[in-house]
């Protein structure tokens, strides 16, 4: 067997390849139903599938957990394809929302509705940005480890909101914020069309493609791409290679910042410790499995919370153990994943030549 990097592939090729992978990890699935647990495979699949799109509340849910996930990935992209090890998506949105929560709390019937929701908005993009930006500089200039940096500041984050909530709490001694102006809603996103669900996913949306068009054809975007092949050569080819990191880390913590403020404004109405929960990490194999392309990101996270939420419901339609949905999860990623090496190597058997005595 001879294993070699694949120059191109075409995109149907790669998709096939894909669709492959998860029909084989559906076969495997159903092979588990049975022998474990005597049940018919596609009366489960049923059941996943109800439990992501059953219901219009169900789909709207859905839809609405798919974008939060894909706008992480979106903001780690950057710094991914630049090669930065940015794992600190979930401290970069807890200080956007304890920016935005600080505005709610403190500003909201105090002045203008729009200058409150812009105040909201630039802070958490800031917020977030700063907690980036820190990193970012110490990468730049003293060449530290980026993953333990960012991991660290996670934390640091956590015990900020930790802070804040006390600070905050109703009543004293709760030990949480509670929903935020739950009696006037100053501060929330507005519904559109009576959908609380609509405005942050229309937000998602356009942040989508525009990321989409500064990856793919902005200045920008070329120099991410060849600062995260080779420093060296970005060297080499005038590019500043520091500021790229900033800059770009700069970028990418504003987005999971900006995520923050919609997740507090927006969705949840308050701010916990728990509030992002464990999305930025789950964000990182979403940006992965995409390649960086945010429109791929989009089908990414819509497959990873259908089958989150579906496994929700095997669990309570068919009284079985959430670790026994987990394991069903947990095949379908595996096979998706181990997909990327036969779409990024070729394998071909060639064979072996005796020689004549």
């Amino acid at each position: 067997m001879h294993i070699s990097k694949r120059d191109t592939i075409s995109l149907s090729k790669a998709w096939s390849i894909r669709a492959i992978a998860i029909l084989l990890a559906l076969i495997v699935d159903g092979i588990i139903i049975y022998a474990i647990v005597k049940m018919n495979p596609l009366k489960v699949y049923v059941s996943l599938a109800s439990g992501a799109f059953g219901t219009s509340k169900r789909m709207w849910f859905t839809i609405r957990d798919c974008m939060i996930l894909t706008c992480i990935a979106i903001g780690l992209a950057p710094a991914f394809k630049m090669r930065f090890w940015n794992v600190g998506a979930e401290g970069q949105m807890l200080v956007g929302g304890i920016a935005t929560a600080f505005w709610m709390i403190n500003f909201a019937g105090k002045m203008n509705i729009v200058m409150l929701f812009l105040c909201m908005a630039i802070s958490a993009i800031v917020a977030g940005g700063i907690w980036g930006l820190i990193p970012g500089f110490f990468k730049a200039k003293w060449n530290t480890n980026e993953t333990l940096f960012t991991l660290m500041m996670n934390y640091i984050a956590m015990q900020l909101a930790s802070y804040f909530i006390i600070v905050w709490e109703v009543p004293k001694g709760a030990g949480k914020i509670g929903i935020i102006n739950q009696g006037t809603e100053a501060g929330w996103l507005p519904r559109i069309g009576g959908q609380a669900q609509l405005l942050p996913i229309l937000v998602v949306a356009l942040l989508t493609g525009m990321m989409y068009v500064y990856l793919t054809y902005s200045k920008h975007g070329y120099e991410i791409a060849v600062v995260g092949e080779s420093q060296r050569t970005a060297s080499y080819a005038s590019i500043k290679v520091d500021r790229v990191i900033i800059r770009t880390m700069v970028l990418s913590g504003a987005i999971c910042g900006l995520m923050g403020y919609i997740l507090t404004a927006g969705i949840s109405h308050t701010l916990t410790t728990t509030i992002v929960d464990s999305r930025g990490f789950t964000a990182v194999m979403v940006s992965w499995m995409s390649k960086f392309n945010p429109f791929i990101m989009i089908a990414a996270s819509l497959l990873l919370v259908t089958m989150d939420r579906g496994a929700g419901e095997i669990s309570t339609a068919f009284s079985l153990n959430q670790s026994f949905a987990d394991i069903l999860t947990g095949f379908i990623l595996f096979f998706i994943i181990a997909t990327e090496f036969f779409i990024t190597y070729k394998v071909s058997l060639r064979k072996s030549s005796k020689k004549e005595a």
